[in-house]
């Protein structure tokens, strides 16, 4: 047999180790290594290699060797253990020999503290469970090997969990976080719901319910409430029993003062379900005047979406020739080729709509126009090219994409703030009855057709006057009732406008007449003993002179006015140009609570109502992440708590998910 070529032999340590024990005993190895089989503890850590010819004893932990002779003592063995820094650091992490303490910098108010670091298992399971739920990472990222890795890396104390654990944590946290949200919102006497329904991969129908209301800081905040199974068929008396249900379970079914829908009918039904339990309760607040909020945004999608049907003609050649250069990689080639070399921007890429979104045909339209050159003479490199737009299309095409670009604003408005308030809207319908008009004097056909389908739908749902829209309006101190008197003439008949406006009027005195009411129910068990002192102590005044005076010289102030009346009177605010835009109409009211003491109540509640369903149907996009194929098998309970969970603590950390995710 050869000898071993390598430096280092490693020797068998069943064997050294017998040999050691019995020399040390004074027992010969050879007679008895059939009979001793005790090990000694030292040999745990170090194993024999023999290193240019010398046996060595090398340590497992620092491989440090120290010298090794057959039979020999192990004394000097165990002094290096004793000493070895990386055993020491071992046995810290397994709670055992000495500990030394860490230290990290707490902030705490902006003030930088120098602590000793404590590794808190139980804070680092609770803030796992927050990025899981707040990113919607799936459970089973908690098993890759990887991720155990990058936590270990962190901190050596990490301890991996299943993905079974992980869930029941959450189930657990959010059991905790609705105790805590319900706390919160026992301390707010007005809610608006908004509600929308969504059905998922795997035809399970669920209905999202969001809470909006203002903090005692005059901050809108909205939460999801509710993301739970409905079962089929969704009628409006399984919607109107499911959102009563919530209610209850949340303890505000005595609180909510509006609920905003899209235009469903089984919608309809159900507000007057729910509007009849609230007022055999009598627990209707603003007299159940402004209980039912219509969507304005999906109003004006259904909109558009009419009018562009009249059209579809126009725009066939253009979607046809998007639809031909897309289906070939060599095609799109092509034409972007075309597109660079007449210097266009390349920015925007060729986009193929989909019929019922009416936005994605405004983007496609929009993309086709500015490559309007490039398509003929792409037609001269490809004979197959057969839906060539002719001029007058083009034409046609520049006036629907005009028209779809003043809704596309509008819908920005909508659509493109945080929390809208209900005074932004009435200024933006306003625009789009103004277009109509417009519009419907242009003397060709397809102009003439898509305008009066729009109009058709337009006067169908906004007819009668939106009062959450106007006297939102009225309570922006940029507009007041000058708004109200600009705009309704514009979108309401001649010999109708002025009922329109006198409704408004009507209904603001009302509204308001109410909040003084229970105002002063409040204050009046307060105040009785010293009305009655002050009143006695003026019947005994007499006019003198001055007071005469005074009344034949001057404007008196009536006593009586209301802070409608002093409010209106006063004129509009005109802000600078730079704050016009993000002007907050409710920090203006927040600013003058003391000088408009009932009215700024009022204009808490009417200002927070939300005018779209925007932020219940933007939880879909939400269930489809947290409920993907991968995932279908969530069961309901789970799918609500990781969506309403997620939801309220973006809400707490201001963070955002990405709407492409």
């Amino acid at each position: 047999m050869s000898r071993p070529t390598k430096a280092n032999i490693v020797i068998d340590m069943e064997d050294v180790d017998k040999d050691d024990e019995m020399d040390e005993m004074g027992i010969d190895a050879t007679e008895a290594k059939t009979s001793r089989k005790k090990r000694l503890v030292v040999w745990k850590e170090f194993e024999i290699i023999t290193n240019s010819g010398d046996m060595k004893a090398r340590c497992n932990h620092c491989k440090h060797n120290l010298a090794y002779r057959k039979g020999g003592a192990t004394t000097h063995l165990k002094r290096h253990l004793k000493l070895c820094t990386p055993r020491k650091a071992t046995l810290v992490g397994k709670d055992k020999g000495p500990k030394q303490s860490l230290l990290s910098f707490d902030v705490t108010e902006g003030d930088e503290m120098l602590s000793i670091f404590k590794y808190d298992k139980g804070k680092v399971r609770e803030e796992l469970i927050k990025m899981f739920v707040v990113h919607e990472y799936p459970f089973r990222m908690v098993e890759h090997e990887f991720f155990t890795k990058f936590c270990r890396s962190l901190n050596t104390k990490y301890e991996p969990i299943k993905r079974q654990t992980l869930k029941l944590d959450c189930m657990k946290m959010y059991i905790s976080e609705k105790e805590s949200l319900k706390l919160a919102l026992a301390s707010i006497n007005k809610i608006s719901l908004t509600s929308d329904l969504w059905t998922s991969n795997r035809s399970i129908g669920y209905m999202c319910l969001t809470g909006h209301f203002l903090d005692s800081e005059w901050k809108l905040q909205k939460r999801i409430l509710n993301f739970c199974p409905l079962e089929p068929p969704h009628t409006g008396l399984s919607i109107a029993d499911s959102i009563s249900e919530c209610l209850i379970d949340w303890g505000i079914e005595d609180k909510i003062s509006t609920i905003t829908l899209n235009n469903a009918s089984s919608n309809d039904l159900a507000v007057r379900v729910l509007k009849e339990n609230f007022e055999a309760k009598e627990k209707l607040h603003f007299g159940g005047k402004i209980f039912h909020v219509r969507c304005c945004a999906h109003i004006l999608n259904l909109m558009v979406q009419d009018g562009l049907t009249e059209v579809r003609d126009v725009i066939e050649n253009i979607r046809e020739s998007v639809k031909y250069l897309k289906l070939s990689p060599s095609r799109l080639y092509k034409f972007n080729e075309i597109v660079k070399s007449l210097k266009l921007s390349t920015s925007k890429r060729l986009i193929l709509d989909v019929p019922t979104r009416w936005n994605s045909t405004y983007a496609m339209l929009e993309c086709a126009l500015e490559n309007k050159s490039v398509f003929s003479r792409y037609k001269e490199r490809d004979y197959n090219y057969k839906w060539l737009p002719f001029d007058e299309e083009w034409k046609r095409a520049a006036e629907v994409s005009k028209f779809l670009e003043v809704i596309n604003d509008v819908t920005k408005v909508f659509l493109g703030q945080k929390y809208p308030t209900s005074n932004l809207f009435l200024r933006q319908i306003w625009k789009v009855r103004k277009m109509l008009n417009d519009m419907s004097t242009d003397n060709r056909d397809f102009v003439k057709r898509m305008t009066l389908k729009m109009k058709e739908k337009f006067d169908k749902y906004w007819g009668e006057c939106n009062l959450v829209m106007a006297i939102g309006a009225v309570l922006d101190p940029r507009y007041k009732m000058k708004l109200i008197l600009y705009s309704f003439p514009k979108i309401y008949p001649a010999d109708d406008f002025q009922r329109h406006i006198d409704d408004v009027r009507e209904s603001l005195e009302f509204l308001y007449k109410e909040y003084l009411s229970v105002d002063s129910q409040i204050n009046s068990s307060m105040s009785s003993a010293t009305y009655d002192s002050n009143l006695s102590q003026a019947k005994k005044q007499k006019t003198d002179d001055f007071d005469e005076w005074v009344i034949t010289n001057s404007d008196i102030i009536p006593g009586n006015k209301s802070e409608i009346d002093m409010n209106l009177d006063e004129g509009v605010y005109k802000p600078g140009n730079e704050e016009y835009e993000d002007f907050d109409a409710l920090n203006w009211w927040k600013a003058n609570s003391l000088k408009f003491r009932h009215l700024s109540k009022m204009a808490r509640d009417i200002l927070s109502i939300p005018i779209t369903t925007v932020a219940s149907e933007s939880a879909f996009s939400a269930g489809g992440r947290v409920l993907d194929q991968y995932r279908s098998s969530l069961k309901p309970e789970t799918v609500q708590a990781l969506i309403c969970m997620g939801d309220w603590l973006r809400q707490d950390f201001g963070v955002e998910l990405a709407s492409n995710k």
